[in-house]
């Protein structure tokens, strides 16, 4: 049976333009610290609820929301639902594996994982964005976002239900020209 608490949202972190990137993998064996203003634990469902100003921590991954829902199934899989406090948005930070200061950000009003799956949805306001130290590398924007780590795919929708639809609003996609190591003398 899986125990892992952040499991769920370390592969949230996962977003390339270019291909896969992965969530800095010496955060899984990295102890998960959550600060609430209130926690209910149902033993027999099996769902921990997090209320109030959430700060999850576990290694560089930093996830601040209003609510945080984790559901384990029987077979040990968790979902997790990350709720924007009214008037803000859900958020999530990690630093990536592949070089010393990479850096992937996301936020939406509502974050949704499945472990069981490998499929992370952004719902409403979404935004995710790679960065280099503080330069913005790539970044996608739209009511929807859906990445799928098995498939190594992900889209980004004009409406909140997982579809474009005529007329529902625009995405944005930049990507930012690759920036040449510099040459010495």
């Amino acid at each position: 049976m899986k125990t892992n608490l952040l499991l769920p949202l370390l592969t949230l972190l996962l977003m390339s333009a270019s291909g896969i990137v992965r969530a800095e993998k010496a955060d899984t064996e990295k102890p998960t610290r959550i600060e609430a203003e209130q926690m209910v634990y149902d033993d027999v469902k099996q769902v921990k609820t997090f209320t109030g100003n959430v700060v999850l921590t576990r290694g560089t991954l930093l996830i601040k929301a209003g609510k945080v829902v984790l559901t384990t199934d029987p077979a040990g899989y968790e979902f997790a639902i990350l709720y924007a406090a009214p008037g803000q948005l859900a958020s999530f930070r990690q630093k990536r594996d592949g070089g010393p200061n990479l850096w992937i950000e996301g936020q939406a009003e509502r974050i949704e994982y499945s472990e069981k799956t490998e499929i992370s949805k952004l719902f409403t306001r979404a935004h995710m964005q790679r960065m280099d130290g503080a330069r913005i590398t790539d970044e996608v924007n739209g009511e929807f976002i859906s990445y799928d780590s098995r498939a190594e795919f992900y889209s980004v929708n004009n409406t909140n239900t997982g579809e474009s639809k005529p007329g529902g609003g625009r995405i944005t996609a930049i990507i930012q020209p690759r920036v040449e190591p510099s040459k010495g003398p």
